[in-house]
């Protein structure tokens, strides 16, 4: 595919939804990955712009699940009743102090299988704290996770399948690292139930993602070229330890998701972090131009490690698109503007990025610096600092692509043990 028929079919905002609600997660995930490394932000534009999946209108489970709980109560059991409600709700607010108030109140073992398992009930539990919940980074919470992944049974699942039982379990949460560990997890488990597979979970981390990134391009109607089946199956070559898949493998998950988008569990408002309503920065800012050296006045707005610049603050399309990969920012002097930085490439010449020139068609950028002024000093050093946050942010698909490599060194050493082990692993099992 062409850059620019690339470009074309990123930049339609014919389907732009009012920004109201926060696009899906794992939306967000696959559009920023999908043309990853150049113009994955592209179609990043559009989630930030608040789409949503057209999935089917998940039901509330909350509302229902809750009338069901006070439908039960009998008088013996109303305050263990009202103190597992008053857990819940606690729950739904701070994952962490729920699970404190129903341990001390004795309705729950502080063990983790007895948390993962009303994780995985999930009665009256807000699927987004539940995720927030498994992500958490400390040792608790990492052996909670693994045994909520035990409680899948993915046993003879198409991949399609066992991941639209995981992500439909809770909501992933937005950080990178939580996503990969969740997602590593769920990879040993497939792999362990299913072990003529794949050859290592390199290879079914890498595909679930692949999966997960079909699913937005089939299924979001903000991106206009749907990919066939052929181009789905290049895009997973050389992942099997550098072999591929059985193409028969990938058309059954092709087909699967195409017939089927993936449900995901509503999130419940609180979860904007992806849009601009919470952008890490914006303001007014004035820009050098890239081949005539004129400035001109933008409103920036600085999120999840891209910066955009539109003409006005109620455009709803930018002017240009900078990601913030492989760039860095330094002050510097200039002799008609005060308060000026500027970003700049580091080891390559241009800078990737992209905007619509004057007619109206998306051309990619010609700048190798790009030099702004800033109003006063103050806002000078609060934009450089914030720039470097987000550049230092280490964004997922770093470490996706990393993985993908992996998963594409072939190691006959490592294949060779690796299928004696399952071989004997599956025998074990039908005894």
């Amino acid at each position: 595919m062409l850059m620019a028929d690339l470009v074309r079919s990123s930049f339609h905002f014919d389907s732009c939804l009012p920004p109201v609600m926060a696009p899906s997660l794992l939306d967000h995930l696959a559009l920023s990955l999908k043309y990853s490394p150049f113009p994955y932000y592209l179609s990043r534009y559009y989630l930030i712009h608040g789409l949503r999946l057209n999935i089917l209108p998940s039901l509330s489970c909350l509302s229902q699940r809750e009338e069901g709980v006070q439908v039960q109560v009998g008088h013996k059991n109303t305050t263990r009743a009202k103190q597992m409600s008053i857990g819940r709700k606690k729950f739904n607010m701070d994952p962490k102090k729920g699970i404190e108030y129903l341990t001390e109140h004795g309705l729950l073992e502080r063990t983790e299988e007895d948390v993962a398992a009303f994780l995985y009930k999930g009665e009256g539990l807000n699927k987004t704290a539940i995720g927030d919940y498994l992500g958490e980074r400390n040792e608790f919470n990492e052996r909670v996770l693994k045994a909520f992944v035990d409680l899948h049974d993915f046993t003879d699942l198409i991949l399609v399948q066992a991941l639209r039982q995981f992500l439909w379990s809770f909501r992933l949460p937005g950080e990178a690292q939580k996503i990969d560990r969740m997602m590593e997890c769920f990879a040993q488990r497939y792999c362990q139930l299913n072990p003529n597979i794949f050859t290592n979970t390199d290879t079914c981390y890498v595909l679930s993602f692949a999966i997960i990134m079909l699913n937005t391009s089939l299924h979001n109607p903000s991106v206009k070229e749907k990919p066939g089946v052929e181009q789905f199956i290049t895009m997973n070559r050389g992942i099997n330890n550098g072999g591929d898949l059985p193409r028969e493998l990938l058309v059954s998950l092709y087909e699967s998701i195409k017939t089927e988008p993936f449900k995901i569990p509503e999130d419940d408002g609180n979860d904007l972090m992806h849009t601009f309503f919470n952008p890490d920065k914006e303001g007014w800012l004035w820009k050098q131009g890239g081949r005539y050296k004129s400035w001109k006045r933008r409103w920036f707005i600085l999120n999840d490690n891209c910066l955009y610049y539109f003409e006005y603050t109620t455009d709803k399309e930018p002017r240009g698109i900078i990601p913030l990969e492989n760039i860095q920012v330094r002050e510097v002097q200039d002799r008609h503007k005060p308060h000026c930085f500027e970003l700049y490439a580091a080891g390559s010449d241009f800078i990737k990025a992209c905007k619509t020139d004057s007619e109206g068609k998306v051309v990619e950028g010609k700048h190798t610096v790009y030099r702004m002024s800033a109003a006063t000093s103050e806002e000078k050093d609060d934009w450089i600092k914030c720039l470097r946050q987000s550049i230092s942010h280490n964004p997922f698909y770093d470490m996706l692509a990393a993985r993908k490599k992996k998963a594409q060194k072939t190691n006959s050493h490592h294949h060779h043990h690796h299928h004696h082990h399952h071989h004997h692993h599956h025998h074990g099992n039908k005894s």
